[in-house]
């Protein structure tokens, strides 16, 4: 997993509610199981008509977003189904931040587990944060995890909070495995002295 420490990229503003795990990623691109190729069909029904042309007024389709790494959305972000090809997806396309007031709780804990920042903010400064993703190109936002800082286009500055451990884990590029890897020695000497003692297992 990539390590996770400063980013600054361009915020693209999603001011939806309730957005849900099959609005992400729609439940028929969940066949494969390869967290590759599936930011082409991130926010498909929202970002394509039915003869699959993109919808010109989508934000991840105007220009100035296209390479959006921030997303600035809604109350309850990644409720239903707990599939984590949503954050494959995200990831994919390269959100590698989500900001929202509150999100479902297996879509929370996926994205740590996928190298994505989800960042919980009170609304009024969800609201700031929309209000500086409207400026397009300019809507550059600086993410400090070591710091726990947010740095908008004109300056100010928000401060979020985060779980110590998860934020451990993001800043040296740690998921389950990385964590379980790093007890790699103490794993390998225990199978070794188990195999002599109970060579029946």
């Amino acid at each position: 997993m990539d390590k996770f420490n400063k980013l600054n990229g361009i915020a693209a503003a999603l001011p939806l509610r309730n957005i849900d795990t099959d609005m992400i990623i729609p439940k028929q691109f969940l066949k494969t199981i390869k967290r590759t190729g599936l930011g082409k069909s991130l926010f498909y029904e929202m970002r394509y008509d039915t003869d699959g042309k993109e919808n010109a007024d989508f934000v991840l389709n105007k220009p100035a977003y296209r390479g959006a790494q921030i997303l600035v959305t809604g109350d309850n972000f990644g409720c239903g189904s707990s599939r984590e090809h949503a954050p494959w997806a995200l990831l994919d396309f390269g959100i590698r931040c989500v900001i929202a007031p509150d999100f479902a709780d297996i879509f929370y804990n996926n994205c740590f587990q996928n190298g994505i920042l989800p960042i919980k903010l009170p609304q009024a400064d969800v609201d700031k944060l929309m209000d500086d993703a409207s400026r397009g190109s300019n809507a550059t936002v600086s993410i400090d995890l070591e710091a726990q800082e947010i740095r908008g286009p004109d300056g100010g500055v928000i401060k979020f909070e985060i779980d110590p451990f998860r934020k451990h884990c993001l800043l040296n590029g740690l998921d389950a495995v990385g964590l379980t890897l790093q007890k790699e020695e103490t794993i390998t000497s225990f199978e070794k002295t188990t195999g002599k003692s109970r060579p029946w297992l």
